[in-house]
């Protein structure tokens, strides 16, 4: 052997050692060693020569790439002896569907491989991460691998969001339009039934947000929003129903039980007369719920109702009264001292009813 990157390193009698620096696919082959005795001893070993790949680079990819668009990314190493092994992965996810291809070189003892990759753009690809790995005994299980983060452009996707699930009259809502797309969609257009919103002093926007004050049954409709970007535009609808607050409240509301005031008036004569006012108080309906406490209007109400009811009553048993004078007759009834009872002084006394002497008595 007689090269410059082989070297003596031990001689002796009983060990002769070589090494051979920067190893090349010429120095494959079978090698010799002689001892010269008689006979002259040898034995012989073959040396294989394992063929490094090179790092692989991916073609084919053109930023960026519409969706819907069909890409095709070809992976490809060279130098490989055997031929090496190429593995496609999308976010750490290996992918099976691949084209290989395997090629001799012009030394017809390495190997050039490529694999094809081929797929239909879509938007759920936009920013992965499509990696290449070359796998060969040579790497001593440490794989060379090249990577292409993809750019996906689509059109945007729109999504109206509400913070009030069952909006009521009165009550306020906000609508939120989230617009995603490649390029970032411009500003939202809101529309309501088709044409611009109707009351921009209750319908405010901002940005992607509408806000809509002091709900009412005029606000029922459709609500639009649309996006766009250079690749398109998209829109979606919202139908908002503002629902009455008594048919919300109806199912939930306790109606409280009768509440009676009652008002008696003595006048002190022979009679008396007891004079009742009866008044219902019911939770109003379209009162919010949770409100309490009591109502002063009704309270007045009542007072005044009694009120007015006792005068009234006093009056007409004053003018019953005066129209109605009691008329007593009484007599005095001489030597009555020995009758047994008032009856028999009566019928035994002196003189006559005729006779006798008339008393009256008026009520004032």
């Amino acid at each position: 052997l007689r090269d410059n990157r082989i070297e003596l390193v031990r001689a002796s009698w009983h060990e002769l050692s070589i090494s051979v620096s920067d190893v090349s696919l010429s120095d494959e082959g079978q090698y010799t060693c002689s001892l010269f005795t008689m006979p002259v001893k040898t034995s012989k070993a073959f040396l294989t020569v394992l063929g490094v790949p090179e790092k692989p680079q991916i073609t084919g990819f053109t930023s960026p790439v519409m969706e819907g668009e069909r890409m095709q990314l070809t992976c490809k190493t060279s130098g490989s002896k055997p031929a090496a092994d190429i593995r496609w992965f999308k976010n750490d996810k290996e992918v099976k569907d691949v084209r290989y291809i395997k090629e001799e070189d012009a030394n017809r003892k390495t190997f050039t491989v490529s694999s094809t990759l081929d797929f239909l753009a879509d938007r759920s690809d936009d920013g992965a991460v499509v990696s290449c790995r070359v796998d060969h005994e040579s790497l001593n299980s440490t794989p060379q691998i090249a990577m292409q983060v993809l750019e996906i452009h689509y059109t945007p996707l729109v999504k109206i969001i509400s913070s009030n699930s069952w909006p009521e009259e009165g009550q306020s809502i906000i609508l939120t339009c989230e617009s995603k797309g490649k390029p970032v969609p411009e500003p939202v257009l809101w529309t309501k039934d088709g044409g611009e919103l109707p009351d921009p002093e209750r319908m405010v926007v901002n940005g992607r947000v509408l806000s809509i004050s002091f709900l009412n049954k005029t606000d029922n409709g459709t609500y639009r929003c649309e996006a766009k970007n250079p690749i398109g535009r998209n829109s979606t609808e919202y139908v908002l129903i503002v629902h009455d607050v008594f048919n919300t409240l109806l199912p939930t509301t306790v109606i409280p039980s009768l509440t009676t005031a009652t008002v008696t008036t003595n006048v002190a004569l022979t009679a008396s007369t007891t004079t009742s006012a009866t008044a219902t108080s019911i939770r109003d309906p379209n009162a919010l719920a949770g409100q309490t406490g009591p109502d002063h209007a009704l309270i007045g109400g009542i007072v005044a109702v009694v009120v007015f009811v006792t005068l009234c009553s006093i009056i007409l048993l004053g003018r019953y009264l005066a129209r109605h004078k009691g008329t007593y007759l009484t007599n005095e009834a001489k030597g009555a001292e020995d009758a047994p009872d008032a009856d028999t002084a009566i019928i035994n006394a002196e003189g006559s009813q005729v006779n006798a002497e008339e008393k009256k008595e008026y009520f004032i």
